[in-house]
């Protein structure tokens, strides 16, 4: 099966080209879609020097969007283009490592599930600081409580999901909501979510984390929100 790793970027000039190297090395049939997301930084020239580059890898597609709209507008635009049988999300810093992606297409690929969260709780990587890390604890806890499941990392980046199965969920997010609307709307739907440990190494806030207690207050209301309502 062939893996489309969608790339949402903002303003990561520093670890860009480190990141695309890291997933285009995974020894996986893939594809890589980048959509920038009105990086400012300097990012975007340096997508523009990769795209124009004659031995760009030929399973990479660069998108550039006109203005900043936010990480989960990016996802929807970046699924637009897919063409794998199976779609996960890939951060543009350096916080998880894309070998994971070896153990985490593997119920999908074996039709145990369609559906596959990497969790960070069940790795041996380091820790969020504790602000981070309560604050996920509490999205899965609620998540668990609203929608009758028990996954331990409901704000995971690495979400792996059938194709097929993403794309026929109606998505609206904008920002960093995607992770609660789309776990929120396939535990609606009764799809259960297998989860595996993987690995992981956070960022500060100084180092450019751009997750604010504003984005955290909206995950909580999007998982009530989606719970009574499509």
């Amino acid at each position: 099966m062939k893996l489309s790793i969608i790339i949402p970027v903002y303003n990561e000039k520093n670890t860009i080209l480190k990141i695309i190297e890291k997933v285009n090395n995974v020894p996986l049939e893939k594809e890589i879609i980048v959509v920038d997301d009105g990086s400012t930084d300097g990012t975007r020239n340096i997508l523009k020097n990769i795209q124009n580059t004659p031995t760009s890898s030929q399973n990479l597609k660069i998108i550039f969007k006109d203005k900043n709209e936010g990480k989960g507008s990016a996802i929807r635009q970046g699924l637009k283009e897919v063409a794998g049988d199976i779609v996960t999300i890939q951060d543009a810093d350096l916080e998880y490592e894309p070998m994971d992606f070896l153990s985490l297409i593997k119920p999908i690929e074996n039709s145990q599930t369609k559906i596959v969260y990497g969790s960070r709780l069940l790795g041996r990587g380091t820790k969020s600081s504790l602000m981070f890390y309560l604050g996920g604890r509490l999205l899965s806890f609620l998540a668990n409580i609203l929608y009758g499941q028990k996954i331990t990392d409901e704000p995971t980046c690495y979400k792996v999901f059938k194709t097929e199965l993403i794309k026929s969920i109606p998505l609206k997010c904008k920002r960093f909501e995607f992770c609660p609307e789309i776990t929120a709307k396939v535990m609606k739907r009764g799809y259960k979510i297998v989860e595996l440990p993987i690995h992981y190494n956070p960022r500060s806030i100084s180092e450019g984390k751009k997750i604010r207690l504003k984005d955290g207050i909206s995950a909580i209301w999007t998982l009530l929100k989606y719970k009574f309502i499509d």
